[in-house]
């Protein structure tokens, strides 16, 4: 496969501002509009190896983060745990600090993809202090939805185009491709609830077919009358209460749509 090829596969699976560019025997600069939460771009290479093309940072991701947090801190608690989430939600292999991606099968693109996420979601690190640890459900939930649903099916923050020109009724993702489209809401406050239960109302005063599914980071940690609310609009058969116990079921649940 030619490295044309290639930078097409990574324009056609990726994004039209992929440019690769030279950088050596067998090694190519991957410049991607991909940047971590503090602007910089992530650093990505293209390199044969004896066992194959194999995309790398080169370890430039662990040295970008410990500019601001200390290699202790990094990978240790709630840090580590979004590291070696990243790495192995997207099949990336730690390589005394570098971090690489094999190309398998020729996709290319696909790898690439799958690459550029992990190194964005790694980054999330940086959103977290020490007195404040953010939390990354938002990301997750995204996440597992790229997992198990084809990206063509999906639109997320979704707005109906016709009744909802002011787009105040948002959906987190909506999942087309069937006569009732499903409805996805990562719902991780009150007042994520809330917003959800108003928009499923209102969806049902217009008479729009759909079908409602309700992903709580933590069901329990919502007020009894905000769930009361919401269980009247989004029956209990189509929610999961706690996202990180029930990932896997999710997996399975979205899984008879596509």
């Amino acid at each position: 496969m030619s490295i044309k090829s290639i930078e097409q596969d990574f324009i056609d699976k990726v994004s039209a501002k992929i440019r690769v560019l030279p950088d050596g025997r067998d090694r190519f600069r991957v410049f991607t509009p991909f940047r971590f939460d503090d602007g910089d771009h992530i650093t990505i290479v293209l390199k044969k190896e004896r066992t194959g093309w194999m995309l790398s940072d080169e370890g430039h991701t662990y040295m970008h983060l410990t500019y601001d947090i200390s290699e202790k801190k990094l990978f240790r608690g709630r840090r580590h745990k979004i590291i070696l989430n990243a790495l192995s939600t997207f099949k990336v292999e730690d390589r005394f600090g570098e971090l690489i991606f094999k190309v398998r099968d020729a996709r290319f693109g696909d790898a690439l993809y799958s690459f550029a996420q992990a190194l964005v979601k790694i980054g999330d690190v940086l959103c977290l202090s020490t007195q404040n640890v953010q939390s990354t459900f938002i990301n997750d939930f995204q996440t597992l939805l790229y997992e198990n649903v084809p990206v063509p099916r999906m639109n997320f923050n979704w707005r109906h185009p016709d009744n909802d020109t002011e787009g105040i009724y948002p959906v987190d993702c909506r999942i087309n491709g069937m006569p009732q489209p499903l409805l996805v809401y990562g719902l991780h406050s009150n007042t994520r609830v809330r917003d959800a239960t108003i928009a499923l109302q209102q969806f049902k005063a217009w008479e729009m077919p759909f079908l409602p599914l309700g992903i709580f980071e933590d069901r329990k940690a919502n007020s009894r009358n905000v769930l009361a609310r919401f269980d009247a609009v989004c029956e209990k058969q189509f929610q999961f209460p706690c996202f990180y116990e029930n990932r896997e079921e999710i997996g399975v649940y979205l899984g008879q749509y596509i």
